[in-house]
């Protein structure tokens, strides 16, 4: 295995890292709420009072990011090997794995974890063993 150096960014990871650790834990301090993005997406369809300024303001945030960072970095110029029918069938299939997983990776793996939930270590464990699996396949068996 070789690394990329000219990719790797150990600092830029971590504050991100840091960044995301301190959004969930404010979150879960100040609203009583696990921050998971598929949650608070899907909070939209039902809302419950009171929910919808701070649901709007998180998705705002996420959807603002990208042109934060071109204030102060360089464009980049994203690649996608599959067409658009792959990356619409990859996308429904994340929709209908997070709702089967009563979750997305990033609500298990930063706040399941971290609340110590054996679902979310579970779930956490199943997405790990199934990306090595398909990048062993992807790279070992089909390749």
């Amino acid at each position: 295995m070789t690394i990329d150096f000219n990719h790797f960014t150990p600092w830029a990871s971590l504050v991100g890292g840091v960044m995301i650790g301190l959004a969930a834990a404010a979150f879960i301090l100040l609203n009583g709420r696990v921050l998971g993005a598929s949650s608070v997406l899907s909070g939209l369809v039902r809302l419950s009072p009171g929910d919808l300024p701070w649901r709007i303001a998180l998705l705002a945030g996420l959807l603002a990011a990208p042109w934060v960072w071109l204030l102060f970095a360089e464009p980049v110029q994203p690649r996608f090997p599959a067409g658009a029918p792959m990356l619409v069938l990859a996308g429904l299939l994340v929709g209908w794995g997070t709702r089967r997983g009563s979750g997305c990776t990033s609500g298990h793996g930063v706040c399941g974890l971290s609340r110590l939930s054996p679902r979310s270590l579970v779930a956490t464990l199943a997405f790990m063993a199934a990306g090595f699996a398909t990048v062993f396949v992807v790279r070992h068996v089909i390749a």
